[in-house]
């Protein structure tokens, strides 16, 4: 009996170890990758329509996609994540992460918790001067979103938000388009 409890206990330190150390793995980009240098957090709060991603997993057949922001208490953003899975009439999916922004980032560099204790890069790489697009990416360059204020955009600023993301060593070729419907042809959200 004693045997198996050494044994658990050192199962339970391993996987303790392990988890501390993959929280503590930085979420700070390379001085080399884009992010903005300065994020005016009030402004960059609220409403944003996925337009492409290069998603992860789970979202990969995502229709009507939403993610909306509300500061929280220090540096915590409260995120709200909805999307449809496989069609406008799809199942609404729901995830409500939590961001962190890192200090002495221009608020650009944020934390994004799915569960505790891993925090995950997300890197605001650009946004316009109006904050009516956004692109939001990860030094790792394996997801990616391009994100507007408007459910649609048109294509030449598409265009330009895309080559954005190539030019940041991306394969724009994985880019899914997000299919948004117009405001008012949308099931209740």
């Amino acid at each position: 009996m004693a045997v198996r409890s050494s044994s658990a206990a050192l199962r339970l330190s391993l996987l303790s170890a392990l988890l501390l150390a993959v929280s503590a793995c930085s979420i700070m980009p390379p001085a080399d990758f884009p992010v903005e240098e300065n994020i005016d957090l009030d402004r960059y709060m609220g409403s944003w329509y996925v337009i492409a991603h290069i998603p992860p997993g789970p979202t990969s057949d995502s229709y009507n996609s939403i993610e909306r922001y509300y500061r929280g208490p220090d540096n915590e953003i409260q995120t709200v994540f909805t999307y449809r899975d496989g069609g406008f009439d799809g199942e609404r999916k729901v995830m409500l992460p939590k961001g962190f922004v890192k200090d002495g980032t221009g608020n650009a560099v944020w934390g994004m918790q799915f569960f505790w204790p891993i925090k995950m890069q997300y890197l605001i790489s650009y946004v316009d001067a109006d904050y009516e697009n956004t692109i939001v990416a990860r030094s790792e360059l394996d997801w990616v979103w391009i994100m507007s204020r408007k459910p649609q955009i048109d294509e030449a600023t598409y265009n330009d938000l895309v080559e954005r993301v190539g030019s940041y060593g991306y394969d724009t070729g994985k880019l899914r388009k997000v299919p948004q419907q117009p405001l008012s042809a949308r099931n209740p959200e």
